[in-house]
């Protein structure tokens, strides 16, 4: 299985992008996909999670209002579209099959990561 993460960049405070998470196989076969992100010197979080079957989602409270996660199973890809993003959104962030969305649980097949920075 391989995951290949998309559309990170530069951003000013305030901008959008939209990151795209492409699965080498069908995105049916993972339970959910995870978005993570890492922080300069932080620990990686969850930062949203969609269930492949029924698109149910969660978001991290940081991230609630301003970030949106969908999929469309027939490109077998998942986007994470992000809007008002801020400083402290910048993160490398990383697609993952999950067993579970809500705590973001056994993730176990990761993207390579692509780096998001917002600065002015």
């Amino acid at each position: 299985v391989q995951l290949v993460e998309s559309g990170g960049g530069a951003v000013q405070p305030g901008g959008s992008l939209r990151l795209s998470c492409a699965a080498s196989g069908s995105t049916l076969d993972y339970y959910g996909i995870g978005w993570f992100r890492q922080a300069p010197g932080k620990e990686r979080e969850g930062v949203s999670c969609i269930r492949t079957t029924d698109a149910f989602t969660t978001y991290a409270d940081s991230v609630k209002g301003r970030f949106t996660i969908s999929r469309n199973n027939a490109k077998n890809t998942v986007y994470l579209q992000m809007n008002s993003l801020k400083p402290e959104d910048t993160a490398v962030y990383y697609c993952a099959t999950v067993s579970g969305c809500r705590t973001y649980s056994g993730p176990r097949y990761w993207g390579q990561g692509t780096l998001v920075t917002v600065s002015s």
